[in-house]
């Protein structure tokens, strides 16, 4: 876990338990308050529970399978991975055990005093009150271990780490409030063992058609046996009150396995059912949601391997941050290998979640690094396809659900997906097609480039588009008004990789992309050369004003011209062709990046107002850099000197 016991330590303080001294730990403070809202919250799915146990157990026996590979020695004298459910109805008690790595005391204090890695603070601020909402999070920030207390008001957990000697287990037990203690036992057999003192409105998990009904919904496919003792029917005695004597069901000294203890990526998809697809996957991604999609296939030839890699929901809280790893499952013929394979997936598709089982890989792989190699090179890019490919038909579905499910995605994960085009040079084109965009004449994010070039006017030759901040500013930017007044369509893109992105993606299809923000404006056979003519006409008149304005404006624009794309203003700013935006320089600046000093290019409207009134002014000075920093206001800026900016509107207003 992420955090130090230092301060559970600071609390500590010493009970005499028995012949053992028991050590009192406080809570982490994030963890008290997750605790509190999983008590007293009414969850829609409270059964949710058994899942995250038997998840947790799972995962401690691949973690022995893997340590095992290289010391045979911590599977002791028991070499049978399981995972067992004991049921108790006089103790009101169920408990889930495992023959897997087993916990040291410190890893029992970190482990379940804090909340997991994904982070407390983030974890806190997701938890709104919403029943539904909250009880998903449990899954999605890896805390399924405090869902126990959904139905329990203790828990004791016995565990002994694999390999150490019998005296070293260590219990650890609380009642899900401020704080729980922890001693040190003597535990024969190596594993954990979670003991969940039921509730009284919670027996019902007493029952052994309930409990493997659970486990059959949700975890049917753990690749390894999940066990409850047999049960028997044991007739009434003789001689019982005929009238009152009646059998009843009792436990037999048999284990019997419950589950089909088969992983389910090494089934025949044929014999996989959707609802058996979408729970196996919530078990092993701990996503309450079900998957938008999936793809399993047997990939063979140089390199052998199976893939089922799933497209989630909903985008996780940290899709963005740097900390923010692969979500495939990593394992070398069956055996687990790693949690977030990071080399098998490209980062521009690090939502993904899956499993990769593979034949070739080495056994001996690190866990912490999966080294570069021919084959993780050759798994990585088929998992990419395999990727494009299943959005691809999501995307091109003529039905209606199937679009749904790609409109769902592109909104969840459309902006990480660009970042693509600069990572993926083999997929840029594949990429390229499944990016949607709003534009002048729709606010829905739901053009693609194809349909883009479907509309184009006869006589077009470029895509066109405007990188903005916000869909507001960029339907309200003055670059727009001569497309605008012709009908020309003009893809309005407002993510912020947006601009960082089209830097890798000159044309589509063959037909070249032209922000409308950089450079001249040439509508080639779409302009009249009236208006061509024109604007040159006011070039040459206006030359004298066009010299002062740009003396007057040298430390802000590095050059000033007559335009035709301004319609209702008196000025906009762009950039040569091979400058970086505006936009893009201020992102790199908040993100503390080293860039280049550019200035703009001022483009004015001689037909403008304010503009001819340039010739006749006695506050020129006042009146171009007003016009300026409007135009630079209009385009999302902030004046360098906003109380200079107020300053001069004020003279100008005052005549």
């Amino acid at each position: 876990m992420s955090e130090s016991t230092e301060n559970q330590t600071e609390n500590q303080k010493s009970t005499q338990t028995g012949n053992a001294q028991a050590k009192s730990y406080s809570f982490q403070a994030e963890v008290a308050q997750l605790l509190h809202l999983v008590t007293h919250s009414l969850y829609s799915n409270p059964e949710i529970f058994l899942r995250e146990l038997i998840s947790n157990a799972s995962d401690a026996c691949d973690k022995l399978r893997f340590e095992g590979i290289n010391n045979g020695a911590l599977y002791e004298n028991d070499p049978d991975l399981h995972v067992r459910i004991s049921l108790d109805k006089d103790n009101k008690t169920i408990t889930i055990s495992d023959n897997g790595i087993g916990l040291t005391e410190s890893e029992a204090i970190d482990n379940l005093g804090t909340i997991a890695k994904s982070g407390t603070k983030d974890f806190m601020s997701k938890l709104t009150g919403d029943q539904k909402n909250d009880a998903q999070l449990i899954g999605q920030f890896g805390v399924g271990f405090y869902s126990g207390f959904i139905v329990a008001d203790k828990i004791t957990v016995e565990s002994r780490k694999a390999g150490e000697p019998a005296s070293n287990g260590v219990r650890w037990i609380s009642g899900g409030t401020g704080d729980f203690d922890v001693e040190q036992i003597t535990k024969e057999s190596r594993g954990t063992d979670i003991i969940l003192h039921l509730r009284d409105d919670a027996v019902e998990y007493l029952e052994a058609w309930k409990v493997k009904q659970i486990v059959n919904k949700y975890s049917d496919h753990i690749s390894l046996p999940i066990q409850m003792r047999k049960e028997v029917w044991q007739e009434a005695e003789e001689g019982a009150d005929a009238e009152n004597a009646e059998g009843k069901m009792v436990l037999t000294d048999e284990w019997e396995t419950i589950n089909s203890a088969s992983a389910l990526w090494t089934r025949n998809k044929k014999d996989i059912s959707d609802e058996q697809y979408t729970e196996f996957y919530k078990q092993f991604s701990h996503d309450f949601e079900a998957p938008l999609a999936w793809s399993h296939n047997r990939v063979e030839g140089s390199t052998e391997y199976t893939q089922l890699l799933y497209i989630p929901a909903k985008a996780p809280h940290d899709l963005f941050t740097r900390e923010q790893k692969s979500g495939i499952k990593l394992y070398v013929k069956r055996v687990f290998i790693m949690d977030e394979a990071e080399n098998l997936m490209p980062s521009y598709l690090r939502f993904v979640k899956g499993i990769i089982d593979s034949a070739d890989l080495p056994l001996n792989v690190s866990r912490e690094l999966l080294q570069e190699s021919k084959d993780v090179r050759t798994i990585r890019e088929g998992n990419a396809r395999r990727v494009l490919s299943l959005l691809d038909s999501l995307a091109k579905s003529e039905d209606k659900e199937q679009q749904d499910k790609f409109a769902t995605f592109y909104k969840e994960f459309g902006a990480v997906l660009k970042e693509g085009l600069g990572e993926d040079f083999g997929n840029k084109d594949k990429i390229a097609k499944l990016l949607r965009f709003a534009s002048t004449n729709t606010d829905d994010v739901t053009v693609s480039f194809a349909d883009y070039k479907a509309n184009m006017k006869e006589g077009q030759d470029a895509i066109y588009y405007l990188t903005a901040e916000s869909l507001a500013a960029a339907k309200n930017s003055p670059q727009l008004e001569l497309f605008k007044k012709k009908g020309i369509e003009v893809l309005l893109m407002t993510d912020r990789v947006d601009e960082w992105a089209l830097n890798f993606l000159t044309d589509f299809d063959g037909t070249p992309l032209q922000s409308v923000a950089k450079g001249a404006v040439d509508l080639g056979k779409l302009q009249d050369e009236e208006e061509k003519k024109a604007a040159e006409t006011a070039a040459e008149t206006l030359k004298p004003t066009l010299d002062k304005l740009t003396d007057s404006l040298k430390d802000k624009a590095k050059e000033v011209r007559v335009t035709t794309r301004l319609v209702d203003s008196p000025a906009c700013l762009v950039v040569g062709d091979q400058d970086l935006s505006p936009q893009l320089v201020r992102m790199l600046k908040q993100a503390g990046q080293p860039v280049p000093e550019t200035k703009p290019i001022l483009e004015i409207n001689p037909e403008h107002p304010l503009v001819k009134r340039l010739e006749a002014t006695d506050k020129f000075e006042d009146l171009a850099n007003v016009i300026f920093d409007q135009a630079l206001l209009a385009e999302g800026g902030v004046p360098e000197d906003p109380a200079a900016y107020l300053k001069r509107i004020n003279n100008l207003l005052l005549g």
